[in-house]
């Protein structure tokens, strides 16, 4: 077994949580988990062993989302399913508005607010986790997220 065959089999499972909480959808998840561990399989020469090789697989699979989700861009109102209800119909359009109304919102903010609350609200990881991915502190980490959260929120008000 080669070592990249190592590091697969034993990080494969992470990588796949981890892409798994960011974009909520199994199939995404996988194809996003397999396309990572292509990247890091043709750069692994560059890994520097600053950080735990989990931490780069999950940042090279963050990258990976985030690459994806441009190529995505679109808001497809035909994705939502038909209820009989019309009273639920005008619901989910309004949660669906909402939601879009929150991306574009999250889409206005300058980095590293926009992904620290990225990683945070979407991607569901600690704030260690954060900061490891930085290679910054904790505490970086937890005052990065509290001032993106209080941008996110005048930009909704500007709204």
């Amino acid at each position: 077994m080669t070592d990249f065959e190592q590091i697969y089999s034993q990080y494969f499972r992470d990588v796949y949580s981890f892409t798994l909480k960011l974009c909520q959808n199994d199939k995404v998840a996988e194809e996003i988990t397999q396309e990572t561990f292509f990247k890091a399989l043709k750069s692994i020469d560059t890994f520097k062993g600053t950080c735990k090789i989990n931490v780069w697989l999950c940042q090279i699979a963050k990258n990976t989302y985030f690459t994806y989700l441009d190529k995505e861009k679109r808001f497809d109102i035909e994705d939502v399913p038909e209820k009989e209800s019309n009273h639920n119909i005008e619901e989910m359009m309004q949660s669906k508005e909402e939601t879009f109304r929150i991306h574009k919102a999250l889409h206005r903010l300058d980095e590293p607010y926009k992904e620290v609350f990225t990683l945070r609200v979407f991607g569901e990881l600690s704030f260690k986790q954060i900061s490891q991915l930085f290679e910054k502190t904790e505490s970086w980490a937890r005052v990065t997220f509290h001032r993106a959260k209080q941008k996110m929120q005048s930009l909704l008000e500007e709204e």
